[in-house]
C-alpha cells in the first residue's frame, strides 16, 4: 500500500488570523506532498517494507536498508510529523487555544510546575532551534520503576521523537515555510500565534491512548 496525502480536519481557511489560508494549502499540499511522494518512491524496490506503518519505519530505523535509510528517516518523519501536525490543531471556534484540562493538566503540572510555566518552556525551546526542526511535548520511554513522565524536547530537521523511543502528544513546525508568509522571520512571533489554535483535546486523546 502506498502511503498517501491526509486530508486537512479542516479547510485551510479554518486557523485564521493564527496560520493564513495561503501558508496552510501550500504547506499541506505541497510540502507534505512532497514527502509522501518521496517516502514511496524511496520504498519501491522493498514491497517487504510497504506493509508497515510510517510510525513502524520510523521507530525501526536501524533495520531500514542503509541505501534508503536516509530518504526514509527525511521523508518518513516529514510525512509522520506532518500528519500529526495538522490534527494537533483547531479553530478556536472548534475548540482550540486556551489551556487543556484533565489527565493532560495534572501531567503537566506534575512534570513542569504548572502551566505556564511549560508554556514559556517549550516556547522557548521552539525559539531556539537552529535553523530547521520541531518542538515536541513527548511521553519518554519508561525508566526503571518511575514510569514515564512528559518531556519537552526538539528535533532537527524532520527527525521523530519515535526514532527516540518518545511518544509525541503535541508537535510544532518551525520550518520557515510553515510561517514565512505571514511572519517573515520572526519565528517568536508565529509561536506565540500558535497557542491560539492548539488542540489539547487531541493531545490528551493521545496521552490517554
Amino acid at each position: 500500500m502506498k502511503f498517501e496525502l491526509p486530508a486537512l480536519p479542516y479547510g485551510y481557511d479554518a486557523l485564521e488570523p493564527f496560520v493564513d489560508k495561503e501558508t496552510m494549502e501550500i504547506h499541506h499540499t505541497k510540502h507534505h506532498q512532497t514527502y509522501v511522494t518521496k517516502l514511496n518512491e524511496a520504498l519501491e524496490k522493498y514491497p517487504e517494507l510497504q506493509t508497515k506503518t510510517v510510525d513502524e519505519l520510523l521507530m525501526d530505523l536501524e533495520n531500514i536498508p542503509e541505501d534508503i535509510r536516509t530518504a526514509v528517516r527525511n521523508h518518513g518523519g516529514g510525512h509522520a510529523n506532518h500528519s500529526m501536525f495538522w490534527t494537533v490543531m483547531a479553530s478556536p471556534k472548534a475548540g482550540g487555544g486556551g489551556e487543556p484540562g484533565g489527565e493532560l493538566m495534572k501531567a503537566l503540572n506534575a512534570s513542569f510546575g504548572d502551566f505556564p510555566k511549560f508554556k514559556d518552556s517549550f516556547s522557548k525551546s521552539a525559539t531556539g532551534i537552529f535553523g530547521s526542526g520541531w518542538a515536541w511535548l513527548a511521553l519518554s520511554e519508561p525508566r526503571e520503576s518511575k514510569g514515564s513522565k512528559l518531556v519537552i524536547t526538539t528535533t532537527p530537521n524532520q527527525d521523530s521523537p519515535l526514532s527516540k523511543h518518545e511518544t509525541p502528544l503535541l508537535c510544532l513546525d518551525v520550518w520557515e515555510h510553515a510561517y514565512y508568509l505571514k511572519h517573515q522571520n520572526r519565528r517568536a512571533e508565529y509561536i506565540e500565534a500558535w497557542w491560539n489554535v492548539v488542540n489539547w483535546k487531541e493531545a490528551e486523546r493521545r496521552l490517554e491512548q
